[in-house]
């Protein structure tokens, strides 16, 4: 066991509240309504596997919550700080104002997957999809996008010729998330950083977050026979894996997350997901989950699908969960021995993406 404290148990509030941070080598599903202190708490549980065990994390961040997590609070103890100083935390950005930039490589990506982020279908769109399977594209630190398109619109193959004007009036070279002859996100990934963040919420185009994501699951699950584990943390998980996708770039990523929580494990390449309410996720990514965070949660119909799921937990005490005060947990599953009813304890790091505060008026009532 490696035992992480992650704060005080509600019944006994001197006794500290562990879990097992050996058994996050399962899915885990974290889960709680707006307002109950869901992120705070997810951070908490991250800083501790940080301090407690080797194992690197790579968080799809679309709130810029964990974009500090390298900088620890005024009241950290001292020796905190020097542990944190001393992590490899590395943040990519999307926002264009901020370094280093979130890149990836567009042809990195499976034709599938280039299919998806063309909304080609393969039976609908045919003869496009068809060109595109058999283009013959450089490698990724040589593309060069206004040859790539150029030899396009001058092909002699008219489903070429449209492929091209496809891909331009979509503009989806255009998109910053793309380095072409740069670097890739991916490349830090394969070093194992303890830390890799991704902070997808700054793109411009709806499609650019997903595509993100996409780019490091298709990398990840292309060397899983590496076996180099890896925690993939997805915060706000359903923008990456609904229960039914919006559009073709979320339906790809779907179905990747899907075989990853279906055949992940053995390989080392492990989920957090975090998100609102279960009915927000793929019932086949929710379904491999083995570890529960549950803070409070009102609504009957999500605490029914909560028990459907996760039938180890008693009745009794998911019918507590409305109850819950802010920062109050229930832990149960693998990393727990016994389902544990959890205030949870301070953070360490900045938080990045707190509410921000209603200001009185400045202006005297006349």
């Amino acid at each position: 066991m490696i035992p992480l404290t992650i704060g005080t148990t509600v019944d006994a509030p001197e006794r500290p509240a562990v879990i097992d941070g050996s058994r996050f080598n399962r899915h885990t599903f974290w889960c709680g309504q707006s307002g109950s202190g869901k992120t705070y708490a997810l951070g908490v549980v991250l800083e501790q596997l940080l301090l407690q065990t080797e194992l690197p994390m790579a968080v799809l961040d679309p709130n810029a919550d964990f974009v500090r997590v390298s900088r620890t609070r005024e009241d950290a103890a001292p020796d905190e700080r020097e542990r944190f100083a001393g992590f490899d935390i590395r943040v990519f950005h999307s926002s264009t104002h901020t370094e280093p930039q979130l890149h990836a490589r567009y042809v990195d990506l499976s034709v599938r997957s280039q299919a998806a982020v063309g909304r080609l279908d393969p039976i609908a769109d045919e003869e496009e999809y068809n060109a595109l399977l058999h283009l013959d594209k450089s490698p990724g630190q040589h593309f060069d996008k206004a040859r790539f398109l150029e030899a396009l619109a001058t092909s002699d193959d008219p489903a070429r010729r449209r492929l091209g004007m496809r891909i331009d009036n979509l503009e989806i070279l255009n998109w910053p998330l793309w380095s072409f002859g740069g670097a890739s996100v991916v490349d830090t990934i394969d070093e194992r950083p303890r830390v890799t963040v991704l902070d997808v919420g700054g793109f411009a185009h709806q499609a650019e977050p997903q595509a993100a994501a996409l780019c490091v699951l298709e990398h990840l699950w292309e060397k899983r026979m590496e076996r180099q584990p890896l925690l993939i943390v997805l915060d706000e998980a359903h923008n990456f894996c609904p229960p039914v996708p919006r559009n073709s770039v979320e339906a790809q990523l779907t179905e990747q997350l899907i075989q990853i929580a279906a055949e992940g494990r053995k390989f080392g390449l492990w989920l957090f997901l975090s998100t609102q309410r279960p009915t927000k996720i793929h019932p086949n990514v929710l379904s491999q989950c083995d570890n529960l965070g549950l803070m409070r949660m009102n609504s009957p119909r999500d605490l029914d699908e909560i028990g459907d799921v996760f039938g180890f937990v008693p009745p009794h005490v998911l019918e507590q969960s409305p109850t819950f005060r802010k920062g109050e947990a229930l832990f149960a599953g693998a990393f727990s021995d016994e389902p544990q009813l959890v205030r949870v304890g301070r953070r360490i790091t900045v938080e990045g993406g707190s509410d921000l505060s209603v200001e009185p008026s400045t202006v005297e009532a006349g």
